[in-house]
């Protein structure tokens, strides 16, 4: 099979398109036929060699994690699907979605949506997974509560919105000037242009504070949290990781990060959502898998609105 495969940490032209063998299923796994992934940040920052603590050495590495297809083959375990299923979901902590065929643990996919192209399928499951168990498990967003979303228009962003609006939460975005109309198109109550504003300065108070992109502290946004506040980050920065410990055992606002876990029961409740009109997936731009590295270049460059969504087979 094609696929394309790091020999090395370094720069995106670490990432080469060439032929590999297919992977072997265990009892437990699906062998599918990729029709889509997309590109994380967390795939480029492992590019780079950022998380080797939790990568190692060992390669060739293939690596993406979201994917979108039809399965080929089940393992003697699984009891949920057959082939020609087509699903989606997240291939776990390995990888191996930047490639033709991916096998993929079944508590880790769900049955496709059925209002959704496959490139539309495979941007959701990190990202929407991400902002479903941040607010929802973390976070235990109420209705009418009110909710910011810092970096709405990013990938985890687009979706926070949306699925906060979709659990009866008040949102406000927080975005640059030239998507204020597509974070409000998504269902954002109230906008906030970073570039004229910064909301860690405002008079107005959140039940809840997720910063989608990791920009702000919990001790910047403190005084924006109300009495019993609780803000959950994306990334597991040492501040983070020391104020969620503190603030567990002490009465009043909360700190957070989410490590997003693959669950074949939250992505059967976002393709709910998703058929009943009230997510959709926001894609930049789709490069086929041979382009892999022009994809990872522009995800590093931090301009993509929504996801960056890669097409594999046809």
């Amino acid at each position: 099979m094609k696929a394309v495969v790091i020999r090395e940490y370094g720069s995106p032209e670490v990432l080469q398109y060439q032929e590999v063998e297919p992977p072997k299923i265990k009892p437990d796994q699906l062998l599918v036929k990729v029709r889509a992934t997309c590109v994380n940040p967390v795939d480029w920052k492992i590019r780079k060699g950022m998380l080797k603590l939790i990568t190692g050495n060992k390669f060739p590495m293939i690596l993406g994690f979201d994917l979108s297809g039809d399965v080929v083959e089940v393992g003697s375990q699984v009891t949920r699907f057959k082939p020609g299923d087509a699903i989606y979901g997240n291939v776990g902590l390995l990888g191996g979605a930047y490639a033709e065929l991916a096998a993929v643990p079944e508590k880790s996919v769900a049955l496709k949506p059925t209002n959704m192209t496959y490139e539309e399928a495979a941007s959701v499951p990190v990202a929407a997974l991400t902002a479903l168990q941040a607010l929802q498990d973390l976070a235990h967003i109420q209705v009418g509560q009110t909710v910011l979303i810092n970096g709405a228009s990013g990938g985890v962003g687009t979706f926070a919105v949306q699925i906060a609006k979709a659990l009866g939460a008040e949102v406000t975005a927080v975005c640059s000037t030239k998507n204020i109309d597509l974070v409000k198109s998504l269902g954002a109550d109230r906008v906030i242009d970073y570039s004229q504003q910064d909301f860690t300065q405002g008079t107005a108070q959140y039940d809840i504070i997720l910063d989608a992109v990791a920009k702000q502290s919990f001790s910047s946004c403190k005084q924006v949290l109300k009495a019993k506040g609780i803000y959950v980050n994306t990334l597991p920065t040492p501040e983070t990781i020391v104020q969620s410990v503190l603030t567990a055992f002490i009465p009043g606002k909360k700190a957070k990060f989410i490590l997003e876990t693959p669950r074949s029961q939250d992505l059967l409740y976002l393709k709910e959502l998703i058929e009943a009109g009230k997510i959709r997936s926001v894609i930049d731009r789709t490069f086929p898998l041979q382009e892999l590295a022009a994809a990872h270049a522009y995800s590093e460059s931090e301009r993509a609105v929504g996801k960056i969504a890669i097409a594999v087979a046809g």
